[in-house]
């Protein structure tokens, strides 16, 4: 038999996979053996996977692969998440780049643009996973606006809204002027930039030739100044309390107050109190019974209730005022300053406290349970130095803001009479039936903002196996439901524990009482040489395709998993894919030798006055001891595998292989 000289990892790949698919290996059903499931973290359906992507469903399909090995019938579950900001961000983007406005063309027809979007980069990505060679159940497929799951979220709001859990309110949110929409904590990233902090001179209303200095890094704001606030114990104003002084262009009148949160050793110890635009400033003006006055439209520009600057950015606007100060001489000086900015994770544009009517989730009480699961150990963290950090989360919890602003997601099913009544129902039928008579269907009109994501994904392994059990009792779940879950593993990386994986516990707890999960493996990022993570929107990672290409599957795979233990971020280097690619290519030269041995014996067998016959078994009895010494390494290889595998210690598994090889 000739042997092929030059391994050819496409050709192999492409093979296997094939084989794999249509003889269903992946597929599973319940039975009598013992369950072994895990769920995709579902990747958004905003482009192509990312390198950290890969990663992470490389480790799945090693634990998904060693579970079948083991015996297990395993389920591995894939999907996609619809990203309602990120998605409709790209499609708003997309249009506008052939002159189409969002607004113009209303919603029913963007969201016909926003789903074509979706079946064009959600099959890339479910392409991608199959190239990687991920043995996922591929007819368990799911998508979380797909009828099914999305029928289960209304029904979780519903739920919650009756059991008193999901409330409506004014409250100050994160505002993303990119987005024009509401984002919750934790969706915001805190970056230090480069800003000046401005002194600003507050003059006296009866005697305008003195002043205050107020220091401030946003006097575009000063318009929204209800007040100045000094410490109580300040002695340089404690005989100003009460008195009035004039804000700058503007000539407003506001009073001078005294408050405890005022830090006497900061800026000149007098701070602006703009209860619109910061939420501390906002709970001292709802002390002191200040007016509430928003300057900044749903873009961040300055808008008609600001007199001045109405309509510029308000980064513009900034620029502007700074200069109109100091030519009107109430500037006192500009200083350099680092400030901690907050960032929306998903547009990158500069949060913008701001009080919004919203939905919220009151957390407290739903994150009990799930914080004990943690520290109990009923849910072990691999790395377990983030239950701190979990902690910490669980322990400062605020309401969850769970509306957003846009049109791509679940539409919440609250409707609104014209008298301003509310019903939360699925149909605006069943909600006109709550009226007692007094409207129509036709009457009501449906709210017009979505669900965040999250609310969609942390019903996400229960969902997947029984779309229904959110009205159920977790006695009546399906055969699958009962089979598969708790699912054993979760892998994920450790920016969205709180995010994602606490609220699928909560989720857990109110509609099976039980975990989802047993373990939480925790992949580090993958960053590039400047250590950014790898990311779409900076568009920093290497196309996974075109290495999978060049080097093949495996040796992405395996150059991936060689430098990143769990927990631990891994700076990315083509040269980690070449060290894999070479791995492969010493097993295939390893069988080639092989085969080559078995090949040359059975064609000496053939003729057994070949001298190369005699040659070879001469040479057999010399191999036994090497035989026999390889026989107990790779015994002694296996124990510790087997360990390191308990552990969620990936990396040393295949660092252990390889020298192995």
């Amino acid at each position: 038999m000739a042997l092929s000289t030059t391994y050819n990892p496409a050709q192999a790949e492409e093979k296997w996979y094939d084989l794999w698919m249509q003889h269903a290996c992946f597929r599973s059903k319940p039975d009598h053996r013992p369950a072994y499931s895990l769920v995709i973290p579902p990747p958004n359906v905003t482009g192509v996977l990312h390198l950290g992507h890969m990663l992470n469903n490389t480790i799945q399909d090693v634990l998904a692969r060693k579970a079948r090995l083991d015996g297990k019938n395993v389920c591995w579950v894939p999907g996609t998440d619809h990203a309602s900001i990120a998605t409709e961000t790209k499609v708003v983007n997309m249009l506008l780049e052939q002159g189409i406005k969002k607004d113009d063309i209303g919603r029913d027809e963007f969201l016909r643009h926003a789903w074509a979007w979706k079946e064009k980069y959600g099959g890339i990505i479910l392409h991608q996973l199959k190239k990687l060679g991920a043995s996922l159940d591929w007819e368990r497929e799911a998508f979380t606006m797909s009828p099914e799951l999305s029928g289960s979220v209304s029904d979780v709001f519903i739920d919650l809204y009756r059991k008193g859990y999901i409330y409506r309110g004014v409250r100050m949110v994160n505002w993303d002027p990119a987005g024009k929409t509401a984002v919750a904590d934790d969706e915001v990233l805190f970056k230090t930039v480069a800003s000046r902090m401005c002194h600003l001179r507050y003059r006296f209303v009866d005697r305008p030739d003195e002043y205050l200095v107020v220091a401030t890094v946003r006097p575009e704001t000063i318009m929204a100044d209800r007040a100045v606030c000094v410490h109580p114990d300040d002695p340089r104003y404690q005989h100003l309390h009460g008195q009035m002084v004039r804000i700058p262009l503007t000539g407003r009148a506001i009073p001078i107050i005294a408050d405890p949160y005022v830090s006497m050793d900061f800026g000149t110890g007098c701070l602006k109190v703009t209860p619109a635009h910061d939420p501390n400033d906002y709970a001292l003006g709802q002390k002191f019974g200040l007016e509430t006055v928003d300057i900044l439209d749903d873009a961040g520009r300055i808008n008609e209730k600001s007199e001045i600057l109405v309509g510029e950015d308000r980064f513009v606007a900034r620029k502007k005022i700074i200069r109109m100060i100091e030519e009107a001489g109430d500037l006192e000086k500009i200083e350099d300053y680092q400030s901690n900015v907050g960032h929306s994770e998903r547009t990158n544009a500069v949060i913008e406290p701001r009080l919004s009517m919203q939905w919220f989730v009151r957390m407290e009480e739903l994150t009990r349970p799930a914080l004990e699961d943690v520290l109990s150990g009923a849910v072990k963290l691999h790395p377990d130095k983030f239950i701190n950090t979990y902690r910490h989360w669980m322990d400062n919890v605020r309401d969850w803001c769970i509306s957003r602003q846009l049109w791509w997601g679940h539409r919440i099913p609250a409707w609104y009479a014209p008298d301003g009544s509310v019903w939360v129902e699925r149909t605006a039928e069943a909600a006109a039936a709550l009226s007692d008579g007094r409207w129509t269907a036709s009457q009501l009109k449906q709210d017009e903002d979505v669900l965040d994501t999250w609310f969609s994904s942390w019903l996400w392994p229960l969902t997947v196996f029984d779309p229904e059990i959110t009205h159920k009792s977790p006695a009546e779940a399906n055969a699958d439901l009962r089979y598969y879950y708790p699912t054993q593993v979760l892998v994920t990386a450790p920016d969205i524990l709180f995010f994602w994986v606490a609220r699928m516990m909560m989720a857990g707890r109110i509609y099976m009482n039980q975990i989802p999960f047993h373990d939480v493996y925790l992949t580090g990022i993958v960053r590039d040489k400047q250590g950014r993570k790898m990311s779409k929107s900076l568009g920093n990672s290497p196309d996974p395709l075109d290495l999978i290409e060049r080097y093949g599957a495996d040796s992405l795979r395996m150059g991936l998993l060689l430098s990143s233990p769990a927990g631990n971020d891994l700076l990315y280097d083509e040269a980690l894919v070449g060290q894999g690619r070479n791995f492969a290519r010493n097993i295939w030269n390893a069988w080639r030798l092989i085969q080559g041995w078995q090949q040359a014996l059975r064609d000496a067998q053939k003729e057994p006055d070949l001298a190369e016959f005699h040659d070879i078994q001469g040479d057999i009895p010399q191999m036994h001891p090497a035989v026999e010494w390889f026989g107990q390494r790779l015994q002694q290889f296996r124990i510790q595998m087997e360990s390191d595998y308990a552990k969620f210690r990936l990396s040393d598994v295949a660092q252990g292989l390889y020298k192995l090889i």
